[in-house]
């Protein structure tokens, strides 16, 4: 690890060979919520679906969404391989306003039948801590069952916010499946300070 990186949010910290161990967590839930969703006290608060968000307006979101947790996944695709995945009409983009400003993001995928997956979904950092993570997540959750799927799924790992798999489940979901792996750290590859070059 280069000296001058901050260190991201939470363990585990890399290893000598550049490596990261990761702990994956799938949780699923299989029926709708039961309460009633409470919209924190907070003023000026707007989420809106972007029907076909551009890339350049999607790697902002993502990046300040996920850089403090160290999200790799979109960064390291070319941005024609982006734009096929956001003009998928099975993908859904909804972005959280405050203040008239993006505040958070959340990305639900029906590409498979009878099945919702929570692909992506935070505040930015500054948001963090004031009741709309919480709200947020109830909000995806309601949407998503809109279409009485299945199931819902969504992911974590401790790379992630430590208190993510507890906001998770008192959602509603459980956990179902767990996964070890080791990745090389992101931030050191290229696509981490500047998005790959290519078309598809």
């Amino acid at each position: 690890m280069n000296r001058s990186q901050k260190p991201f949010a939470t363990a585990p910290q890399p290893q000598s060979d550049g490596t990261l161990q990761v702990t994956i967590m799938y949780l699923q839930m299989t029926r709708g919520p039961v309460t009633a969703l409470r919209r924190p006290r907070l003023d000026d608060l707007a989420i809106l679906r972007v029907r076909k968000p551009t890339v350049p307006f999607y790697r902002f979101l993502y990046n300040q969404v996920g850089g403090p947790w160290l999200w790799y996944e979109r960064r390291a695709l070319t941005d024609d391989a982006l734009a096929a995945i956001l003009g998928d009409s099975k993908v859904h983009v909804y972005v959280l306003y405050r203040d008239g400003e993006p505040a958070g993001y959340v990305e639900l995928d029906y590409r498979v039948d009878d099945e919702v997956e929570l692909a992506y979904f935070g505040l930015f950092p500054g948001q963090i801590g004031q009741g709309l993570g919480p709200w947020l997540l109830g909000w995806a959750v309601e949407t998503a069952w809109v279409d009485s799927p299945t199931r819902l799924i969504v992911n974590t790992c401790n790379l992630d916010h430590p208190k993510a798999i507890i906001v998770y489940q008192q959602a509603g979901f459980r956990p179902h499946r767990q996964e070890k792996r080791t990745i090389a750290d992101p931030r050191n590859a290229p696509y981490w300070h500047q998005p790959p070059l290519g078309h598809d």
